[in-house]
């Protein structure tokens, strides 16, 4: 036997990447390339300025809780035990009060009772764009009339025309941001909208109804907790704990006074919200740049794909 028959020999891989094919694959479709680059590229363009600008408010925010939990924490440490044997519960406020705030300005409860107080639906869910001459939303006439003050909107079978909570919660949400800064203590609310001007009001109504929301469950819970307080005091014939019990009244009644005259009782406002001047959105130019990127990617792609099927059938 030869040695050349026992020398093994070199499988050919026609699976292999032939760098110079695709570069002459890749020349030769480069009309494809450039054709589908400009088609995305023109179609970024009018989609850039189909979209209307978008306004963002924020103002700066701090916990209020912290300049009057030294009263509170004193009672608690003081009290605390016989308070929790009582029922009730002494709290100092701090960073949990604080992030209940932050929960209630989220929840579905409050957005809904806020929307609703405030009337905010057609502005919400109908605006279009805004009229910086005449500082006006411009309404979608295809979901809202404004002149039969009726929704138009189509919607799904089986569903209203008219906005209900749960849409009027989901596009909040969606206006809504805040961001809560740990190291500095720190919370910033802001709204998007389409009106800068409506954009700012919004955030300054947040604050003031948040914190009337807070200010009103605490006052709620201190007058329950008095009033419980003053129902044990009238079951019991020990002189210890009714002295106990009317200090625990009066503690409760002093904080009860102190949030009555408190307007600013969940956050106070470092740095209230202006009308933004400037748009937040949309980035254009980066929705042009990525729709041109993606129209020549994608011809490389069809171009490349072409190249493998003529290659294969080759």
């Amino acid at each position: 036997m030869s040695k050349q028959n026992l020398m093994p020999q070199s499988p050919h891989h026609d699976n292999e990447i032939d760098l110079k094919a695709l570069f002459i694959a890749l020349w030769k479709g480069k009309w494809i390339i450039l054709f589908m680059t400009a088609i995305f590229a023109v179609g970024g363009v009018f989609y850039a300025l189909s979209k209307p600008n978008v306004y963002k408010a924020e103002a700066t925010l701090v916990s209020a809780s912290g300049g009057q939990s030294g009263g509170l924490a004193a009672m608690a440490s003081q009290f605390g035990g016989l308070a929790s044997l009582a029922g009730i519960t002494l709290d100092g406020g701090g960073a949990d009060s604080k992030g209940m705030a932050l929960a209630v300005l989220q929840s579905r409860q409050f957005i809904n009772a806020f929307i609703h107080k405030y009337d905010l639906w057609v502005p919400l869910m109908a605006g279009e764009k805004w009229d910086p001459n005449q500082d006006k939303l411009i309404l979608n006439a295809e979901v809202y009339n404004e002149d039969t003050k009726k929704w138009v909107r189509e919607v799904e079978s089986g569903k209203l025309s008219v906005p209900t909570d749960w849409g009027g919660h989901r596009a909040f949400k969606q206006a809504i941001a805040i961001s809560d800064a740990k190291d500095t203590g720190l919370t910033t609310l802001s709204i998007t909208h389409l009106s800068p001007t409506i954009a700012k009001q919004w955030v300054d109504w947040l604050i003031l109804e948040l914190n009337a929301w807070m200010k009103k469950q605490s006052l709620d819970e201190t007058r329950n907790n008095i009033s419980y307080l003053e129902e044990q005091i009238g079951n019991t014939n020990i002189a210890d704990m009714q002295s106990v019990f009317y200090q625990l009244i009066e503690e409760q009644t002093k904080n009860l006074m102190l949030a009555e005259v408190q307007t600013e009782f969940a956050f106070k406002v470092i740095d209230p919200a202006v009308v933004p001047e400037e748009k937040f959105g949309p980035k254009r130019a980066l929705i042009c740049v990525l729709a041109t990127l993606l129209g020549g990617m994608l011809g490389v792609a069809v171009v490349l794909i072409r190249f493998a099927f003529i290659k294969e059938i080759n």
